[in-house]
């Protein structure tokens, strides 16, 4: 309803029959809609079984996997700084498996999926508004199906707990609705290390949530886990801002040449 109403109010709708007209369009749409639904099925899971920290690891890791795809993907070169953190994520990951037993894979799924969305975006030529349109029209009809399937076998909660419930459902869809327009604008405007850069705010408040809020449980490996992806983004950001500063400079003006003097 929220993409629907923005559409309304700006009257844009000619970008339909383009991507009618072309199936690779659709194709990388319907792609980049399973990887959404995919990242945030393994949040969802995540957060409602005890393991937030998890969802906090994978959006840590998530600028780290972006670099690599950038690197991989669209030949992004890479600084030795750039490298240096994406090797203190891969150190950090193997300590955080040691202390579940097991590879994270929830942080580890959430954080490819939505590093795949972030490389899909930027190859759609759809603004924000109108590709999150796109996605939401093609899950429409299987996130219906799902809603239905829940409510007539009594495992759904949108009309059954209470009013306030239900309007707090609805309000997740709006939380989840406008920061994805504004991602979906930004991917196309910025370097996908930079998108994979802005993304580590969001890691933190779920640390914070998970280990203040929930009490979820860190031990001293956990704690040094995340030390390691702290500092690799330490790295990160570093690299990135001197990057930005030396790219802001006015170029020197070039030293005039020396003239002859008449003999």
């Amino acid at each position: 309803m929220v993409v629907v109403g923005v559409l309304l109010v700006r009257r844009d709708w000619r970008w339909l029959d383009g991507l009618l007209r072309s199936p690779r369009q659709l194709l990388l749409l319907t792609a980049a809609t399973l990887l959404i639904t995919l990242n945030w099925g393994c949040f969802i899971i995540a957060v409602t079984s005890g393991h937030t920290l998890q969802s906090s690891l994978a959006y840590f890791m998530n600028p780290l996997v972006s670099v690599a795809l950038g690197m991989l993907v669209l030949r992004e070169r890479l600084s030795r700084a750039q490298w240096v953190a994406v090797a203190l994520g891969v150190v950090a990951v193997a300590v955080l498996a040691l202390d579940y037993d097991t590879p994270p894979w929830l942080a580890i799924a959430m954080a490819l999926a939505f590093a795949g969305y972030g490389l899909l975006k930027k190859s759609v030529r759809l603004d924000g508004v109108q590709s999150l349109a796109a996605e939401t029209a093609i899950m429409f009809l299987p996130g219906t199906a799902v809603v239905v399937y829940l409510e007539s076998t009594g495992s759904g909660t949108f009309l059954s707990v209470s009013p306030t419930h239900s309007l707090l459902l609805v309000g997740t869809g709006v939380l989840t609705a406008v920061p994805l327009m504004l991602f979906g604008a930004a991917a196309q405007r910025l370097p996908l290390s930079m998108v994979g850069l802005l993304q580590f705010i969001a890691p933190v408040m779920h640390f914070l949530i998970a280990w203040l809020v929930f009490g979820e449980e860190l031990s001293a490996v956990r704690w040094f886990g995340f030390v390691v992806v702290w500092a690799a983004l330490a790295v990160f950001v570093v690299d990135m801002l001197g990057r930005t500063r030396r790219a802001s400079r006015p170029p020197r003006a070039a030293a005039p040449e020396p003239t002859a003097e008449p003999g």
